[in-house]
């Protein structure tokens, strides 16, 4: 499983990250916004210049002073009056060659105009510059100065007017855009913080870490169960499916997403859905004619129907399991088996009595008689429970059918049964142990077809041994013999042994095994009486 390192809360993080993001979306609005109005305000006072310099270059004090010695002294007046009415940076009136006829600083008439974009002007174009002056940016407009009704060029007006900047505008503006900031970040916390309660209450308080773990743990669940589980939602499509149900349904790949009807008989989720009530233990076929017992309860939220769960499992292996547990596979071999004997047994006398051999007949009779007898009495006496007296007859029936001799040592004694361990449990123990027994022998040569049970009390336990001279178990598997569904005798085995082990176990007992390959195998069982 996964560990999670703690970090801070959801609703704190989700606060923390919206409130940021409307910080952050604030300062880039105002940022961007004061570039804006900058670019405006530079736009309009470009417009503004190059209409004073329009003006400038129509009057006809302008047009008729400039280029002509002594211009300078009509031209620098007029200009300067009117850079000080319209607040102007300046306004430098120069004629073809670049000499100024006015500046704000008397010293530089008469000298060439700096700043490298007057060619234009001089071709007589219209237009705005920027520029960065010493006194900040400011923007400058050209106009030609021309006479003779527009045919001829003397001259040129430049209006330059210096442009705020960011940081200017920013100081100009911040008593009334603090307040407004202060607002808007309010407004931001609080919605942060409300938006943040909602998805959390939404996440029915959990963290994401914790969903996750949730969410690992519901899976590893379902693919951990014994039965096939299947979910679907409202529109009968597949959202949950585990390794159970694909392999019950003979699936490969992922159905997820599918509609139901592709992958289950169309009787599945008939009623559930829309009736919104469970239906359980049913029987049904399913496509590779399979019997399976299926539960259908439908998912509510709200009390709103918005999905269903399937649940099924293979009928015949919950008979197997059933018989298993209960020990009914073990009683019901022991009556086949000692049904077949007595049938045998009947057959022998019959042939006797029609070959005339009346005495033969009643000789066989009495020694059977005998012989079951006496193996009754021995059961009946030792044993206090009957199942168990029936149990151990019917395996020694059932080794004579095999040809293996079942030695029930005369001592064998249970006068009671231990306080954790009914007949049942006591049943599925000895009825394994002994079925594993007799089937190690009954391939090996006569001498070693033989099986030994003793049972009695030692020391306030129960100790059952059971030993055959099999063919041993391999020193590298006897760890894994309790183990579920191990078996070297093939596929469908696996769960005697484990049964055997798991009522021990309950019982407060130990079960050992010693065997050596070609010399059999000893099981000891030792289970208290009394739960220590």
């Amino acid at each position: 499983m996964i560990v999670y390192r703690r970090i801070l809360p959801l609703r704190t993080r989700l606060a923390i990250l919206s409130y940021v993001s409307v910080l952050v979306a604030i300062m880039v609005a105002v940022i961007f916004m004061g570039f804006k109005v900058c670019h405006l305000i530079e736009e309009e006072m470009g417009r503004r210049a190059l209409a004073i310099a329009r003006t400038l270059a129509q009057m006809e004090v302008i047009q008729n002073n400039v280029g002509r010695p002594g211009g300078a002294g009509v031209i620098q007046p007029l200009a300067e009056k009117i850079r000080l009415a319209t607040g102007v940076e300046y306004i430098v009136v120069v004629d073809m060659n670049g000499i100024r006829y006015s500046h704000p600083v008397a010293e530089r008439i008469g000298g060439k105009f700096s700043g490298g974009d007057l060619g234009r002007a001089l071709s007589g174009q219209e237009y705005i510059t920027r520029t960065a002056g010493i006194r900040g940016p400011a923007v400058r407009a050209f106009s030609p100065i021309k006479t003779d009704e527009g045919t001829r060029q003397v001259g040129v007006v430049v209006v330059g007017i210096i442009t705020p900047t960011f940081t200017q505008l920013y100081q100009a503006i911040q008593a009334q855009l603090y307040p407004s900031l202060a607002v808007g970040l309010l407004v931001g916390l609080l919605g942060s913080l409300y938006l943040a309660s909602r998805i959390k209450g939404a996440m029915f308080a959990l963290e994401p870490e914790e969903i996750a773990r949730i969410l690992e743990e519901r899976t590893a669940m379902l693919q951990a169960m014994g039965e096939g589980i299947v979910a679907v939602d409202r529109n009968m499509r597949i959202t949950v499916i585990n390794e159970e149900a694909k392999r019950l349904l003979g699936l490969d790949d992922n159905v997820v997403g599918r509609s139901v009807d592709e992958v289950l008989p169309s009787s599945f989720l008939s009623r559930v859905l829309q009736t919104g009530q469970p239906e359980f233990n049913q029987e049904q076929v399913l496509n590779n004619n399979t019997i399976v017992i299926v539960n259908q309860v439908p998912v509510k939220v709200h009390g709103e129907v918005v999905g269903a769960l399937i649940s099924f499992r293979d009928r015949t292996e919950m008979h197997r399991l059933a018989e298993e547990l209960t020990g009914v596979k073990s009683f019901v071999e022991a009556l086949r088996v000692q049904n077949h004997e007595y049938l045998n047994r009947l057959h022998t006398i019959a042939g006797l009595l029609q070959l005339n051999r009346v005495q033969e007949a009643i000789d066989f009779i009495f020694a059977v008689t005998e012989e079951q007898q006496e193996l009754t009495r021995l059961l009946t006496k030792n044993i206090c429970d009957y199942s168990i007296a029936g149990l151990l007859l019917g395996k020694y029936s059932r080794a004579k059918e095999l040809k293996v001799d079942l030695l029930i040592d005369r001592s064998c004694r249970l006068l009671r049964l231990p306080s954790r361990m009914d007949a049942a449990a006591l049943g599925v123990v000895l009825g394994n142990l002994l079925e594993n027994a007799l089937d190690a022998v009954r391939d090996m040569e006569p001498s070693r077809r033989r099986v030994e049970l003793e049972m009695r009390e030692d020391s306030g336990e129960l100790m059952i041994m059971i030993r055959d001279w099999g063919a041993g178990i391999p020193e590298h598997l006897q760890d894994r013999v309790f183990e579920q569904g191990f078996s070297t005798k093939g596929a469908g085995r696996g769960i005697g042994l484990y049964l055997v082990k798991r009522h021990v176990d309950t019982a407060g007992g130990k079960i050992t095994i010693h065997s050596r390959p070609g010399e059999g195998t000893t099981v000891m069982v030792r289970v208290p009486f009394f739960h220590r």
